[in-house]
C-alpha cells in the first residue's frame, strides 16, 4: 500500500478488542494503484497547483523523487505570505494529471503548523527528520 504500512494489535490476551493504526513511510510516494500515476518515472510536478483536504494551498515548486526520501516543495503564494512548505511524498494521496493538480491528505492548517521551511537547510537530515515526524502521526482508528 505505497508508503503505508498497517498494524493490527490485540491489548491482552482473551480481549476481543482490536486496535487498527496506520503508520507511513513520509518519505515514499504512494503506488500507481493509490495516487494514479507511476511515480518511479519521474514526473515532472513543477508547477502543478496542490490542494490539501480543505482547499488550495498553492504550486509544487520543486520535486524529488528517490527513494524513501522524495518530496515536494510548495510555494504557498498570499495563502501564507509567499512562503514555501516542504512536503514528504508520503502525503501525496493523488495526482491528476489531466488538471495538474497534487492533492494532500492534510488540512490548510495542519500544513501551516508544520516546521517552517528554511530555504538553507530544508535537505538537512535533522530538519527532515522534524517534518518527517511531524507527518507521520496517524491517529489511531478503532
Amino acid at each position: 500500500m505505497g508508503g503505508f504500512l498497517r498494524v493490527r494489535e490485540r491489548r491482552k490476551k482473551g480481549e476481543n478488542m482490536e486496535r487498527s493504526r496506520t503508520t507511513m513511510d513520509p518519505w515514499t510516494y504512494g503506488d500507481v494503484d493509490t495516487i494514479g500515476v507511476d511515480m518511479t518515472r519521474g514526473l515532472d510536478l513543477t508547477g502543478f497547483g496542490v490542494e490539501a483536504t480543505d482547499g488550495g494551498i498553492g504550486k509544487v515548486d520543486e520535486a524529488t523523487y528517490d527513494t524513501s526520501s522524495s518530496y515536494i516543495v510548495v510555494d504557498t503564494g498570499p495563502w501564507i505570505f509567499g512562503k514555501k512548505v516542504l512536503l514528504p511524498a508520503g502525503v501525496v494521496e493523488r495526482i491528476d494529471l489531466d488538471t495538474e493538480t497534487v492533492y494532500v491528505g492534510r488540512t490548510k492548517d495542519e500544513i501551516k503548523e508544520s516546521p517552517e521551511f528554511d530555504e538553507s537547510n530544508y535537505r538537512d537530515e535533522e530538519y527532515r527528520r522534524r517534518v518527517g515526524a511531524y507527518y507521520s502521526t496517524g491517529s489511531p482508528q478503532i
